[in-house]
This record gives C-alpha cells, structure tokens and sequence, in this order.
C-alpha cells in the first residue's frame, strides 16, 4: 500500500513468496556455498541491469520456492532450484534465495547498487565520517556534559576503533580496560598498551585477571558454557572497575563501550529477522541479567569492512586497521577442551610462529583472519630414535572482508611447510599439524 521498493533476501524471498500465494517446499539437496545463478534468456530485469548471464552468488539455504507468488516473475535459477530470483515490476517487490552482500557473491555490490540506487532511488551523500560524527553527537548527549564511560578493549580492530570513537568523543571521561584473561595472544597486553596509550592517546588500564578466569575455566569443556563464564566474568570486572571510576569522579560511570559488530549480533540472538542462535558472543548473548551498566556499541550494525573503512576515516594506523580479528574469549575457544595454563602457553607459541610466517612470507594482508586451534587430540610421532604422544594443532586462514562468509585461504605449500617445522620443532608439545578446508557456511570462522 506505500509504494515501498522491498527486496527480500534468503528467508526474506520466501516470505514475499509466502505472503503472495507462492510456494516454498523443501529440497532435494540443500545449497551451501558457491553456485552458479543463471539469468532467464530475453531477462532485462533492472536488478541484473550490468550482470552476464551467468555470475557465482552465495548460497545458504536447504527450503526453496517451488512456485512463483502471484504477480511474480523469474529472473533466475540454479541447477538446483529454479526460482532464485523473483520480482513483481508493478509493486517494485524483488527476491532473491542467495546473499548478494556476502564477500563471496562478487557481483553482488552490483545488484544491490541497482535495487537501491535505480529502483529505490536512494541518494549516494552517505560517507563514513558521517557515522563518526553522528555517533559523537549522539554519545555526547546520552552520556551528558559530566558522565563517564568504561570502556572494553582487547586490542582487536573493533574494540580499537569504538576507543577511538569515544575519545573522539568525550576525551578524558572515557577510561578503557583491558582485561588480561590468561587466553591472550603471546605478548598482546604489552602491544596494545603501546599502540593504543602510546600511540592513539586513549586512557587504557590492564587488568591482569588470568588467575581468576583460568580457575574459573578449569574442568570446563563445554565452548557455550566458556563463553558465558567468560562473558559473566568480563563484566564483573568492568563492573568493579566502573565503581572505582565512580568513587574518584563522584558517581558518574554508568555506560560501558563494548566494539560488537553486526555478525556478533546475528550469530548470538534473532535480530531484526528469524536468523538463530549459532554461538554466543561474549559480548552480546553472555550477558548476564544482573549487569548494571548500560551498553555502548556504535559499532553494532556495521560489517568488518566497514569497521576498518571508518578506522581509515578516523586516522588509525594501518597496522592496527588490518590486523586481524580476536575473539573477546581469546585462546580459550581455541583451546578445544578444557582451557589450562599449560595449554593456553602451547597454543601461544604455536599462534605466533604461525602469525610470524604470515607477515614474512607476505600473506598476512590478504588473509581475513588466521589462528591455530588446539585439538583435545593426540597422536604418535617419532622424534630422533623416540616414540611421542602429543597433540594435535590445526591452522585456520580464511578469505572474507564481511566475516558473514568465507572460504579457506589457498596457503602456499611451502608456507605451510615452514609453519609445520617450526611449530613441531619450537612448540615442546605439538607433534602434528593440520591445515583447515572448510568454508563458512557450513563451517564456521572459529572452532568453538
């Protein structure tokens, strides 16, 4: 009745398809992944305008339409469904089964650039400092002239960015924490201190909490019930420090600035669609009810991408920019199993051999993300005239700028090959080393 362009993606489609008599059946084979979309012949369809007939789109989905809604018609198929693309011309209403904002759908951007542009007719004045400066207006007047905010950082891009955003922001009033786990990266307290305090002016404390997580973690095996212990425990403490903030500025720490992004959110609850629960966040689904600080996070609806685009806009070094994602939990869903002191310094070593071979052989930028996971394995090895039993580490790298998917990285053999020796020669421990294949979906980025 309003006249509204509306394109419906993935269940988005079905509903269209669903709510105008069309019919959505199960299939045959599920979809996940590459797949070849094929526009119908004689198809001049405004949202394929610039398209070949043929382009690779990213599929998730195991239902599919099996008849076309009232007023629809086809715009394309797959081998394995035929209807992957709808549209109804008079009431500007498209569908369409694959991800087109998806990194790995490459034509994507266009599709979405002539449903927006062409047939919603947006205007192209939107840029990234926009969202910088309405964010500081907006937290400036939330926060008001006197209030505080505690701030979490873990030295990644998104926690670095929604630190500097906020001293951009309120300047001195804003104090981040970094709360030290015991499941860091080798060294990663030390470097953040120096790139953040040092070299972005931000006011950053270290908290060393490893003893108090670790006890915590000891016998725990389940990766929801880390995440949550994990996520209870940050908040805790974020919780004591903010009263401490209160005691020294008069009571006005009541906001905490977490760097959640939008796949955190997706991944942990439903919002703003009917997506499940795949992982808890420690940031998001973790939460505990009791926590008494409100939450920050102006970075909640952007992709990494556009994290880093507005890093780049706000004048962050490179190197902090395009390193790669940490997870809030750190090694702790890496180390498969139950999380000890001894393994957590294993997997260290073995992340920044692995890290160091990256940058050397200069694969470290094109790769989204790269870690190594402890396997709760073991295997037998021979070393010199002597039997081993030890364990098993897997090395992760994948290709992705939107994290929503990705596919594993193609790492030169003799990359891995050089990973491999130092890792089993150096890491007293690990006798066997595995490369992971797997794309997202089905799989996802991390293990746990």
């Amino acid at each position: 009745e309003r006249e509204v362009p509306i394109l419906g993606i993935c269940y988005g489609m079905q509903e269209l398809a669903y709510v105008f008599g069309g019919e959505v059946s199960p299939g045959t084979k599920r979809e996940y992944g590459k797949a070849q979309v094929k526009r119908i012949k004689g198809c001049d369809s405004q949202l394929f305008e610039g398209l070949p007939e043929e382009a690779q789109m990213w599929m998730s989905h195991a239902d599919k339409l099996s008849k076309v809604p009232t007023g629809f018609t086809k715009i394309a198929g797959t081998d394995n469904a035929d209807f992957v693309a709808i549209e109804n011309t008079q009431t500007k209403m498209y569908g369409l089964q694959f991800h087109p904002e998806v990194t790995h759908s490459p034509l994507g951007p266009t599709i979405l650039k002539n449903f927006v542009v062409t047939i919603a007719k947006a205007q192209q004045d939107w840029v990234m400092t926009d969202y910088a400066n309405e964010f500081i207006q907006d937290v400036r007047q939330t926060v008001g002239p006197d209030g505080h905010v505690i701030g979490a950082v873990s030295g990644g891009v998104d926690s670095t960015v929604a630190a500097v955003l906020m001293n951009k922001a309120i300047g001195h009033r804003f104090h981040a924490v970094m709360v030290d786990n015991g499941c860091l990266r080798k060294d990663e307290a030390v470097n953040v201190l120096k790139r953040l305090r040092d070299k972005c002016g931000v006011d950053l404390k270290c908290v060393d909490a490893s003893d108090r997580f670790l006890t915590l973690l000891k016998g725990v095996t389940d990766p929801e019930q880390k995440r949550k212990i994990i996520g209870g425990t940050f908040i805790d403490i974020f919780q004591e420090e903010s009263e401490r903030i209160n005691e020294a500025h008069g009571g006005a720490c009541d906001f905490l600035l977490q760097g959640t992004l939008y796949p955190d959110v997706i991944e942990s609850i439903s919002y703003k669609g009917p997506s499940a629960t795949i992982k808890t966040h420690h940031n998001v689904g973790g939460l505990p009810a009791s926590m008494k600080l409100k939450l920050i996070e102006p970075l909640r609806e952007l992709f990494k991408d556009e994290v880093r685009e507005l890093g780049i806009a706000l004048g962050i070094e490179a190197d902090s920019v395009w390193r790669h994602p940490f997870p809030g939990p750190g090694l702790a869903i890496r180390v498969l199993g139950e999380v000890t002191p001894e393994r957590v310094a294993m997997l260290q070593e073995a992340d920044a051999i692995m890290i160091e071979e990256l940058h050397k052989s200069g694969h470290y930028r094109p790769i989204g993300q790269a870690f190594v996971v402890l396997l709760p394995v073991k295997s037998v090895g021979v070393m010199g005239d002597g039997r081993t039993y030890e364990n098993v580490a897997c090395v992760r790298c994948v290709e992705t700028t939107d994290y929503m998917t990705a596919d594993f990285y193609h790492l030169p053999y003799d990359v891995m090959s050089n990973m491999s020796g130092r890792i089993i020669n150096e890491v007293r421990g690990i006798n066997r080393l595995c490369y992971d294949i797997s794309s997202k979906p089905p799989a996802t980025i991390e293990w746990e």
